[in-house]
């Protein structure tokens, strides 16, 4: 099931939205109970849009090009009539939104539509969707493994097929952790280049929204409705690729170091660049965020502690006591990360790096080996992703085509080159090297 797929056949009439639908909601119904990745089915609201659709369909007007495509949505972003939950019961006598946010409104005008609210580690502070008031969300691949998170609920609907596309956030790696764990196309955007009016914030300075899709061709369609504009016309074989090393070369698994050396080889990607200060890079990444979070956060920490999840409330309450110094040092250090990833990119135009250590940890040891150490999984995913969040660059997911559990990388651009990325991810899913992992009937 992929989005431009289910558009033609829709924009073309040989398919009904309202039967495609009403085979998703059944679909949720049937499954969620053992991924449990959906929070609220959206299933009125998704039956009058598809009705609506069709009606366009068959006055002949394009309804758009998602026509009929269902889409999920990670439950920060406003849905109009709903509570945004964030994840949490802390927002629950909050008002209903009163309009979409603008992420959901751009895919609604594309003809595309809502079906479903998505879990999420609560207020977007984790890497394993693992929420203690709307439970875990486990991956539709073995659901003995987490999915990842903070989008998890996002990345594991697309892959159990009750959507083709969704939508997430990334902060620190929260498309691009779950996405390769699913085995699905992610895109963290470039900071700033999409909308996040109406996403219920984590941390303003790293924040970023993205979409999660079944295919790279989808991702092309998705993207250039989100952002109102088409993609300049890349031409893959023209692109250096070059693989990040140091940090991005430790604490690998045996599965995923054989997955990356095989695409390497078969793509003749011999330079390795090696960037400084990742390190302290993920620290910083570390401490803004818990000093944002806990700023955000801190009036209500206050009132009403016992409303959050112990572990989220724990690391929320250390984040604001994290002194001015500290977080000036961070944001300093920020700046001159950036400055060093734009000085890789005079010698290449794509970096590449692992997107996780491996395949998905298990539920009932969610730990992580690094640095010879067992370390949490839900603080921990985001070895990879972490340090790159610093530099707001653009990031896709490429879900390779590997047998066993999913693994996925990281194709890093400068800003503003989604083009690229995206024109490379069409190219390695043609040629059969990338693919995502979908759950079929």
């Amino acid at each position: 099931m992929n989005a431009n797929g289910i558009a033609s056949a829709v924009r073309s009439g040989e398919r009904s939205a309202v039967r495609i639908v009403e085979t998703c909601l059944d679909r949720v119904t049937q499954r969620d109970g053992a991924t449990n990745a959906i929070t609220r089915l959206l299933a009125e609201r998704a039956l009058d849009q598809a009705r609506r659709v069709d009606a366009l369909v068959a006055e002949g007007i394009d309804p758009g090009p998602l026509a009929g495509v269902p889409f999920g949505i990670k439950d920060l972003f406003d849905v109009e009539g709903l509570v945004t939950t964030a994840g949490s019961r802390v927002l629950a006598g909050n008002a209903p939104a009163d309009c979409d946010a603008v992420l959901v409104s751009r895919l609604v005008s594309a003809g595309a539509i809502p079906l479903a609210t998505t879990n999420m580690d609560e207020f977007a502070y984790g890497f394993a969707t693992d929420n203690v008031h709307y439970g875990q969300t486990r991956n539709p691949h073995d659901t003995a493994r987490l999915a990842g998170g903070s989008s998890g609920g996002s990345a594991a609907g697309v892959a159990a097929g009750y959507f083709p596309l969704s939508l997430g956030s990334d902060t620190n790696g929260s498309i691009r952790v779950p996405a390769s764990l699913c085995g699905i196309w992610g895109l963290r955007t470039t900071q700033g280049l999409l909308p996040v009016e109406g996403s219920y914030p984590f941390v303003a300075s790293l924040d970023t929204v993205g979409p999660f899709t079944a295919s790279a061709a989808d991702m092309r369609t998705v993207i250039e409705v989100l952002g109102g504009a088409p993609l300049d016309a890349v031409d893959p074989d023209t692109l250096r690729l070059s693989l990040l090393g140091g940090w991005f070369a430790k604490d690998l698994s045996a599965e995923m170091a054989a997955a990356l050396s095989g695409f390497c080889k078969t793509l003749s990607i011999y330079d390795e660049i090696v960037v400084p200060g990742v390190e302290e890079a993920r620290a910083a990444a570390f401490v803004i965020s818990a000093s944002e979070g806990g700023a955000l956060h801190l009036d209500r920490l206050r009132s009403q502690p016992e409303l959050y999840d112990p572990a989220v409330r724990d690391r929320l309450l250390a984040g604001a006591l994290v002194p001015a110094p500290n977080v000036f040092r961070a944001h300093k250090l920020r700046r001159w990360f950036r400055d060093r990833l734009h000085e890789a990119f005079t010698q290449t135009d794509i970096l590449v790096a692992p997107a996780v250590i491996g395949e998905a940890p298990r539920i009932d040891s969610p730990m992580l080996e690094i640095g010879g150490r067992s370390v949490p999984a839900r603080a921990n995913l985001g070895l990879y992703t972490q340090p790159l969040t610093l530099a707001g660059f653009p990031v896709l997911t490429v879900p390779l085509a590997v047998e066993g559990l999913p693994l996925g990388l990281q194709l890093v651009a400068p800003p503003g080159r989604e083009d690229r990325l995206i024109a490379y991810g069409e190219m390695l899913e043609r040629t059969g090297l990338a693919r995502a992992r979908l759950l079929e009937d």
